[in-house]
């Protein structure tokens, strides 16, 4: 292994790995394979010997261990193992607090090469494909132009029940396709009522609000390739620019179906009168635990309160007093979402839509942890660059801190390796196409902060190294969710770098929910209160509907 994990004899350390399947360690085109070290200890002295077949949840795939450790037999832990309720779980991680942890690493092992939103969802009496879903044959032409043509689990869920009207809660994993998911039924309410005529200030049908300018731009793009197959426009105003641009763009198509737009430059056009909200059909919240963190919070509510919203379905389908259906979506939600929809509508009408897969550490993406000193980790991050090679997709590097993906970007220069760099302290007209250039192939490496880990399309991506260890496990999710998504050639890998002591913590957390196959601690919804015909309750909740692990009341219609 590089230098960072060489031990004082010189020699490396044999490898531990979490794996939650029994897929072997190496691979071709693997930046790992031949750097594991002795491999499978063997089973003398197990404590798991002779259980192997009590597990109830053991992952798919050849047979191996689902913990694969050095040559003390505690750390590999049998894939078809379930720990019991009270049972704790031995940790690789558990004394890397300490000093002379420096080099030791495990992983958590693959077990299914598809990602779960490819799975086909349990039988609804549907035959899976999108005009069963009710998407009209001009949207379904449209996909088809796109090459899709078959639903994901989420999009086979969520589709029905956002065109039943309504407002609604989408919670899936991320790389799920849940973008389609709301556009899809948006368009088909937009294509079934005509529209009013051109106004000033413009008043658009459709919003979607997003947390950052090169997101929004991605879904202005994916929109637009489906509103120009069946007339409808799309139309994006972000910051950065000045009102004056953002006034140019409204000005240039007042009569937009749909408005793409962030919260800052929103907010402002709306101060301005520069464009109203009283004829929404409705309104997207597109990453919302980004969207409702203390940056966005109050210019989130201050367009919540001037749009609409619905109090209950009549209402989106009334023809004469149309109110807005509100969506939301996002892989996590933040506390404080159940207090701000309460001050726009009625908590007891939303119908809410999670994965099985949601708050999980996703079982396709391999994920290797190192813990490993500050002073290395430029040159273990070097070794992994030089490992994954110009043929091996493209790889993201993720910083806490803008400063930290400068100085990265240095190192980068100094040793010829050309990549592109993207961060919010970037002026605006240089961040813009960053990311595009990216998605083109025109670049294999990104440096880049949590601004490149909500929502971005990152297909192409095969490594993330996380350079930073995020600082919470949202964060880590997020991150781990631009490998491996839907539309990616293949699964993917992650590799985290764990330096601090605080780092640890987190670290521990993610190794007892790989162990247990549970989902991440503290990942609940929300905050949303426990009341009668609320989202989230204590066993109290509407009638034939059942609380998830996370807090929901979920329909069994409605899990995916």
């Amino acid at each position: 292994m590089g230098k960072a994990l060489e031990q004082k004899g010189g020699r490396e350390p044999e490898g531990h790995g979490v794996s939650c399947g029994g897929w072997g360690l190496e691979r071709e085109g693997d930046p790992w394979a031949g750097r594991e070290g002795k491999g499978d200890p063997g089973r003398r002295g197990d404590p798991w010997a002779g259980r192997e077949g009590k597990g109830t949840r053991g992952g798919e795939g050849t047979p191996g261990p689902a913990v694969r450790g050095r040559e003390e037999p505690w750390s590999s832990q049998p894939r078809c193992l379930t720990l019991g309720r009270w049972e704790r779980p031995l940790l690789v991680s558990a004394g890397w607090k300490h000093r002379r942890s420096c080099g030791d690493y495990f992983q958590l092992e693959r077990s299914q090469e598809q990602a779960p939103a490819l799975r086909p969802p349990r039988a609804t009496g549907r035959d899976g494909s999108f005009q069963a879903l009710g998407v009209g044959p001009a949207l379904v032409s449209a996909l088809q132009s796109l090459s899709i043509t078959q639903p994901t689990a989420v999009q086979c869920r969520a589709i029905p029940a956002l065109l039943r009207g309504g407002n609604a809660l989408c919670a899936a994993e991320t790389g799920s396709g849940k973008t389609l998911a709301y556009l899809l039924p948006l368009f088909q309410k937009l294509l079934s009522r005509p529209s009013l005529g051109p106004t000033w200030p413009p008043s658009p049908r459709s919003l979607v609000l997003l947390p950052s300018r090169e997101l929004a731009e991605q879904v202005r793009t994916v929109a637009s390739s489906l509103g120009r197959s069946v007339g409808l426009r799309v139309r994006e105003i972000g910051g950065g620019r000045g009102m004056a641009s953002v006034k140019n763009q409204l000005r240039s198509d007042p009569d937009a179906d749909l408005l793409v737009s962030t919260p800052g430059a929103l907010c402002k056009a709306l101060r301005k009168r520069m464009v109203r909200l009283e004829r929404l059909y409705c309104l997207v919240l597109d990453e919302a635990d980004t969207l409702l963190d203390p940056t966005f919070l109050d210019l989130v509510e201050e367009v919540l309160m001037q749009a609409p919203i619905a109090h209950s379905p009549k209402e989106v389908a009334d023809q004469w007093d149309t109110k807005t259906q509100l969506v939301i979506v996002g892989a996590t939600f933040p506390e404080g979402l159940g207090q701000l929809l309460s001050k726009v509508t009625s908590l007891g009408h939303f119908t809410t839509l999670t994965s099985q897969s949601l708050h999980h550490l996703l079982p396709h993406v391999q994920q290797k942890f190192i813990r490993i000193k500050g002073s290395d980790k430029a040159s273990e991050l070097l070794q992994l660059i030089k490992d994954q090679g110009p043929s091996n997709g493209a790889l993201l590097i993720f910083c806490n801190n803008a400063s930290t993906v400068n100085w990265l970007g240095y190192i980068l220069d100094d040793h010829k390796i050309k990549h592109l760099r993207l961060q919010g302290q970037m002026p605006a007209a240089m961040r813009a196409g960053i990311f595009n250039t990216f998605q083109k192939g025109q670049s294999d490496v990104l440096i880049c902060t949590d601004l490149a880990s909500r929502g971005l399309d990152t297909s192409r991506v095969e490594l993330v190294i996380n350079y930073d260890f995020p600082s919470t496990l949202q964060d880590y999710l997020h991150r781990v969710g631009r490998v491996g998504r839907v539309g990616s050639k293949v699964p993917g890998t992650v590799v985290s770098f764990v330096t601090h002591r605080w780092d640890v913590d987190l670290v521990r957390k993610i190794e007892t929910a790989a162990r247990r196959r549970t989902s991440l601690p503290g990942m609940e919804s929300g905050g949303l209160p426990g009341k009668r015909g609320q989202l989230r309750g204590t066993g109290i909740g509407p009638p034939g509907w059942t609380v998830s692990p996370e807090g929901f009341f979920i329909s069994h219609t409605d899990c995916v």
